[in-house]
């Protein structure tokens, strides 16, 4: 059988925590109110916000996103700042030694051995969306870091991989390419 459009049972339901630390359901009437409303201590809440089931994903399309440090580095020189890890949303970072930014891109169609056991195969490079602008802790958006990645690397910034062997992955474990 073929499904075209998800659907989600009531234990698949998606539920939103709020800042107050309220959990609703996504389709609960109050939700866009409370996310509208101004916390006691906070930046000022944006206009016009619109809650939206969408027949597709509006998320990463692979399970797996891995970058480098040194492409992170890179982005943060072109960007003229330092720039927060965590706007990448990256599963793994990468210390490929000597290896400059981007070159990462280099094991598209090849396999990665993560540690003793995970094996990913690599499939494509990650195309960067405006996430990568807005900063974990404060939500202020800055848009010179995916201006970065689009005038270094069109757009491109990490790759995205498919997981073949699950395994635990440990900072310091060794990446080894693998056909």
């Amino acid at each position: 059988m073929l499904l075209h459009r998800p659907f989600l049972d009531a234990t698949m339901a998606v539920r939103v925590r709020t800042p107050d630390g309220a959990i609703l359901a996504a389709d609960d009437p109050s939700l866009a109110s409370r996310l509208t409303s101004r916390p006691a201590a906070g930046p000022a809440p944006r206009p016009g916000l619109m809650l939206h089931r969408a027949a597709e994903a509006q998320a990463d399309c692979h399970p797996l996103s891995l970058i480098s440090l040194a492409t992170a580095k890179e982005i943060e020189r072109a960007a003229g700042r330092a720039v927060d890890r965590r706007r990448f949303r990256a599963n793994v970072y990468l210390d490929l030694g000597k290896a400059p930014g981007f070159a990462e891109d280099d094991y598209v169609g090849w396999r990665l051995r993560l540690g003793d056991t995970i094996t990913v195969d690599v499939l494509e490079r990650d195309p960067r969306c405006a996430m990568v602008n807005i900063d974990p802790d404060t939500l202020e958006t800055t848009p010179d870091t995916l201006r970065a990645i689009a005038r270094l690397h069109g757009g491109d910034a990490g790759i995205y991989g498919a997981v073949l062997a699950e395994g635990t992955v440990r900072v310091g474990d060794p990446v080894i390419l693998v056909k």
